[in-house]
């Protein structure tokens, strides 16, 4: 590998914020915040769905607030209008 390309691959600790579990996997993920686990400070990347809450895993549904997703998605690219009478053809 060449030298001083490739990010910083670390120990990380995932903090699942539906049901507080969190896990320590390497990553090169960036963050700001650290927390410490057993007296060492780790890097903390906070994730709303792990496999410790994702309905797959877990057989149980559950609600997720997406801290409105769907309407910053409206609100930056305004909301898709319906065609009439299914697809236009090019005209020239």
């Amino acid at each position: 590998m060449r030298p001083d390309i490739h990010p910083e691959y670390r120990d990380v600790v995932f903090l699942d914020t539906q049901n507080g579990t969190s896990f320590i996997t390497r990553s090169t993920i960036t963050t700001e915040e650290t927390t410490d686990v057993d007296g060492v400070e780790y890097p903390l990347a906070k994730v709303e769905i792990s496999a410790a809450s994702h309905p797959f895993y877990t057989g149980t549904m559950a609600i997720i607030d997406t801290a409105g997703r769907v309407e910053r998605f409206e609100k930056r690219y305004g909301r898709r209008k319906k065609k009439a009478g299914g697809a236009e053809e090019a005209t020239e």
